[in-house]
């Protein structure tokens, strides 16, 4: 990628973490850190990726775009009022009184939302469905999913990668946020998921890891061709862009004071 594409998605990145610090902030609301470890991967999907369009959000063969860890919706909200499909003053109605976005994903909220989510394990199951139909209509439209590393705890991930690999959906793209931390601790040590990689291959799936917040990294995997579904285990920071929350697991729950939220915009704002 040329270095002024790199510093503009960079610099995307970092308004997309200042718009969820003053989102949360507003709301006192939790889920920061979960945030701000896919603010590089949607920002990827949605500026080089997706095949979409902000003002035919109904497109019949769109891309669609699955966010199933859908207490990361702060992030998801911001790049898509970023990229259009709705005003930015929107985000400042996140999670409050007659709120237009509410903490979970409701896709009778604004364009842009593919499908409620909320309870964790239901997004790649939900993705599989659709990746079936697309298949069986002939629609052109590739399926995106966005899993945490915690619900890959989950039987019901498990059922759908198993499927999917049997139906051989090449239209399917599944992205790992391999933070490590979940709402109890450790990733590995609630139960260990490693080796993730062989475990993912010998469900038949085609698989790659990658730097999470590494832009060439991210694009050069989701670009790359594949004829069964394809995984991405994307190796992320929780809390990244703030050093006091980063790998944190405080900030999967805390709302920030008026001094770390100062405190945290100080450093974001260093970085433009």
């Amino acid at each position: 990628m040329q270095t002024d594409e790199n510093e503009k998605l960079k610099t995307l990145a970092n308004t997309i973490r200042k718009h969820v610090l003053n989102m949360v902030m507003y709301a006192q609301s939790s889920h920061i850190g979960a945030s701000y470890s896919i603010v590089e991967i949607l920002v990827a999907l949605y500026t080089n990726i997706l095949k979409i369009d902000p003002k035919n959000p109904t497109d019949p063969y769109r891309d669609k775009f699955l966010l199933s860890k859908a207490h990361g919706s702060t992030a998801l909200y911001a790049v898509l009022a970023e990229v259009g499909f709705f005003p930015l003053e929107y985000l400042n109605r996140y999670y409050v009184n007659d709120s237009i976005l509410p903490g979970h994903l409701d896709r009778e909220s604004v364009p842009g939302i593919e499908f409620s989510m909320g309870s964790l394990g239901h997004g790649l199951s939900v993705g599989v469905g659709m990746a079936i139909a697309n298949r069986q209509t002939k629609n052109p439209g590739c399926i995106f999913v966005l899993l945490s590393d915690g619900e890959c705890n989950e039987g019901s991930v498990w059922e759908a990668i198993m499927l999917a690999s049997h139906l051989k959906l090449a239209n399917l793209n599944v992205i790992v946020d391999y933070n490590k931390i979940q709402s109890f601790g450790r990733t590995n040590e609630v139960i260990n998921q490693e080796p993730v990689l062989d475990r993912w291959r010998a469900f038949g799936w085609d698989v790659c890891e990658v730097d999470g917040h590494n832009f060439d990294r991210l694009l050069d995997a989701l670009r790359a061709p594949h004829t069964r579904p394809k995984v991405i285990i994307a190796h992320t920071v929780k809390g990244k862009g703030v050093s006091f929350m980063e790998d944190t697991l405080d900030w999967h729950y805390k709302s920030p004071n008026k001094e770390q939220y100062e405190q945290a915009m100080h450093e974001l704002e260093n970085l433009d």
